[in-house]
């Protein structure tokens, strides 16, 4: 007997959830594989929702830029910004050169693709290798991506829960439209609750400033996006980025809010935390 989507999504839960958090927490070659897998995949799904709108992206080029751009912010090799010069210049020529559909069509795809997953899945990288590799300092790292992880489900599940009950108000009718404003407020609130609650527990070495303005970024910029992949996915006229994870669709769909949100948490730990 078939099991329904939602007991499939229960399933897959079940034994992804923890997965994720020993990846997490113990780091490393570990975690960085996760981040290469996730970031890999949700690149070629973005290539193939981009084909469906006539871009043609270099996948091959653009997945090996979005390898080196993780790989260097774990070991750094040389600066990521003159990696992005030579990266760009060797793009326009391989397109001067490749002969296949719109040349402008086809850079921007290629470069939204490796900034969205190289850059931004770099940055994940980045907040787990925050903290200096000596014992319990490296744990520090772990403990805040599983924090990060689980204010993120907590935010997600708020909105979804929130909106449901009470959502009157369409949020972003034109990109997502069972979205609400309520849903994207209950959001909002239990993500800076659920980063309060984490400091208390596992994020002692954190302010409560730095944890409230983490679950700040989580409850903005998370929920926004959420809403710029259903942009994506909304012009390329699919429902899900793929159908590789049953019952959730694909690793864009999972980790949209994650990739979104992250840069700017790394920004914040590196320049105005404590």
């Amino acid at each position: 007997m078939a099991l329904g989507n939602t007991a499939v999504r229960i399933l897959v839960s079940v034994f992804a959830i923890p997965a994720l958090v020993l990846l997490a927490y113990f780091g490393g070659v570990y975690f960085l594989s996760f981040v290469l897998i996730i970031a890999g995949i949700s690149f070629y799904e973005f290539s193939v929702m981009a084909k469906s709108k006539g871009a043609n992206v270099n996948v091959n080029f653009g997945l090996i830029a979005v390898i080196f751009l993780i790989l260097n912010q774990y070991r750094f090799f040389f600066s990521q910004y003159h990696f992005l010069i030579g990266f760009f210049i060797v793009l326009l020529l391989f397109e001067l050169f490749r002969n296949n559909g719109s040349a402008i069509q086809n850079l921007g795809a290629t470069l939204l693709g490796v900034f969205y997953m190289g850059i931004f899945g770099s940055t994940l990288v980045g907040i787990r290798e925050f903290y200096p590799n000596i014992d319990e300092l490296y744990n520090q790292g772990g403990y805040l991506i599983i924090s990060i992880f689980a204010t993120i489900w907590i935010c997600d599940s708020a909105a979804f829960f929130g909106g449901t009950a009470l959502g009157k108000h369409k949020l972003f009718p034109r990109v997502s439209p069972k979205k609400s404003w309520e849903g994207a407020i209950f959001g909002f609130v239990f993500a800076i609750l659920a980063m309060i609650l984490a400091k208390n527990i596992v994020l002692d070495f954190l302010s409560i400033k730095d944890a409230v303005v983490i679950g700040f970024i989580i409850g903005t910029l998370g929920q926004i996006g959420d809403l710029t992949e259903s942009l994506i996915k909304r012009d390329a006229g699919v429902k899900d980025s793929s159908n590789l994870i049953p019952g959730h669709g694909g690793i864009f769909d999972r980790f949209d809010s994650l990739l979104f949100s992250s840069p700017i948490i790394y920004l914040y730990l590196t320049y105005f935390s404590r």
